[in-house]
């Protein structure tokens, strides 16, 4: 479990770059930096899951970390909207971009939780 977590992270990481590189590079948007980033994303949200269905096979299970792995999942599935809405280039850009920022942080928050808080 504990390489999956690591490689969740990892990829975590790359993805938020391969971001900050994607919103910087201007419009219209690389195709391969726009695939690139896909990918990171979708490599961590696939390794995450694996962490935490693992988790909850082997591992302590209480309330709270059942109610953060949920919100986990639900701000991975808002940042994969919001980002589909950006790539595709439509109107209300700035508002997407902030929910997806958002969304991101409050990720990054909610994985330090599970990985610092409950156990």
């Amino acid at each position: 479990m504990a390489w999956k977590i690591a490689g969740a992270l990892g990829l975590c990481l790359l993805t938020i770059l391969s971001g900050i590189w994607l919103s910087h590079s201007g419009r219209p948007l690389s195709t391969l930096i726009i695939t690139l980033h896909k990918l990171l994303a979708l490599g961590m949200a696939v390794l995450a899951v694996m962490a935490a269905a693992q988790w909850l096979r082997v591992g302590e299970k209480n309330l709270l970390t059942l109610l953060l792995l949920i919100l986990a999942g639900l701000l991975v599935a808002i940042q994969f909207a919001t980002g589909a809405f950006l790539s595709s280039g439509k109107p209300a850009f700035a508002a997407f971009r902030t929910i997806h920022q958002i969304a991101t942080l409050l990720t990054v928050g909610t994985a330090v939780a599970l990985l610092w808080g409950p156990k």
